[in-house]
């Protein structure tokens, strides 16, 4: 039996005008922006710049691989936890207990033996990408290589986030159950709700949505993304070529919960808590709703989703309290039925159509591309004009 391609990984490079641009965008939200917005609205982007890492990681099993998953609450719950650890065990000198304030609550008298190795920053540091990574390969392993996929695997991830999400609000003497980890101290030894220590979270979770952004964007480049893309319109006849889907599928999964785990763990940094409730189904669903109306298989319409629904959420909810929820969900509809392909694509391949009507300009006719383009069509026009013939 032959061996099966090994991974291929792209070869290409990002051209310099686009480092140029993501580079530009970066300093603008670093420097620009906070002089800008207000404390409370810059409150608000730093949140939603770190929900637009996990948005890309959505974009990239989604869009690209065609993989739905409706669970990466998960992964986005153990980055935040496993910062949250570290900085919970960062206990004051003069305090009564070492242990961190809610084990007291519940009577613990000796630290857990996993909550150790995260009184080690750069242990919690590798921990909230290694961790969402390790669970996210091997529960990809587990379900692709049986070849699940479709709406059975949507249903396994909902599956496993219900388990993750009864365990961690089970767990009151280890993670302080529903309640979750909070009332944050100190990180490093500067105080974690000081504004200029928020304000460095902020320019760090710029950079690293900048470098996740180049990540998805190396990996969809070339013959990696084409093979992904492959996975996702005909995941059978990749098989016969030769390929192993499985490889591809386990890796993309794997890097996307390990984006999640950046994502989480940054939010957690600006919200100062993070329980059980980042596991709930409805946020999972709300994740892929950003990569939608932003525009699925385009990783800038994954980063502008994110950022428009949730500051939409957020100025419906000031000024309609009580029924900001009926204009969200209508908000969704109109651009499910109007924009099935996203904003972004919707710029892509319509807007100039959109454009035309309103200059009054003549439309394309409606036609096969591939007709218009063959060549021996052309040939055969080109004879017919020579004949002074109009070609029919």
């Amino acid at each position: 039996m032959p061996k099966l391609p090994k991974l291929s990984f792209p070869k290409h490079r990002i051209s310099a005008p686009e480092l140029g641009v993501v580079a530009a965008l970066a300093l603008v939200l670093i420097f620009i922006m906070p002089l800008v917005l207000p404390g409370f609205r810059l409150d608000l982007l730093h949140r939603y710049l770190a929900l637009a890492i996990v948005a890309l990681g959505i974009d990239l099993i989604w869009g690209f691989t065609g993989l739905l998953s409706l669970g990466h609450g998960i992964f986005f719950a153990l980055g935040g936890y496993a910062i949250a650890m570290h900085i919970k065990l960062q206990v004051p000198a003069g305090a009564a207990s070492p242990l961190p304030d809610f084990m007291t609550l519940y009577g613990v008298t000796e630290l857990p033996w996993f909550w150790y190795p995260f009184y080690s920053f750069a242990f919690a540091a590798v921990a909230v990408v290694l961790i969402p990574a390790l669970l996210g390969a091997i529960l990809g392993y587990l379900v692709f290589r049986n070849r699940i996929r479709g709406v059975y695997f949507s249903i396994l991830t909902q599956a496993a986030i219900i388990v993750f999400f009864n365990f961690f609000n089970g767990q009151q003497k280890l993670f302080n159950g529903t309640n979750g980890l909070t009332d944050f101290q100190t990180l490093l030894g500067v105080p974690v709700r000081d504004a200029q220590t928020q304000y460095w979270f902020y320019v760090l979770t710029v950079i690293f949505l900048a470098l996740a952004y180049l990540l998805c964007r190396w990996l969809t480049m070339g013959r990696f993304g084409r093979l992904l893309v492959a996975i996702r319109d005909d995941e059978a006849r990749v098989r016969f070529s030769g390929y192993n889907p499985t490889s591809y599928k386990v890796l993309v999964f794997a890097i996307s919960a390990a984006l999640a785990g950046i994502g989480g763990a940054f939010f957690t940094l600006r919200t100062g808590i993070i329980s059980p409730r980042a596991m709930d189904i409805a946020f999972s669903i709300e994740m892929v709703i950003w990569v939608a109306v932003g525009g699925r298989a385009s990783l800038i319409g994954a980063i502008l989703g994110a950022l428009l629904v949730n500051f939409a959420r957020s100025l419906l909810s000031e000024q309609f309290a009580d029924i900001w929820l009926f204009f969200q969900g209508a908000l969704f509809l109109i651009v499910v039925l109007a924009l099935p392909t996203g904003i972004v694509g919707w710029l892509r391949t319509e807007s100039h159509l959109f454009l035309a009507r309103l200059l009054g300009r003549p439309q394309p006719l409606a036609t096969y591309p591939e007709l218009e383009l063959d060549p021996d069509i052309q040939y055969e026009r080109d004879v017919l004009k020579q004949e002074g013939k109009h070609p029919s």
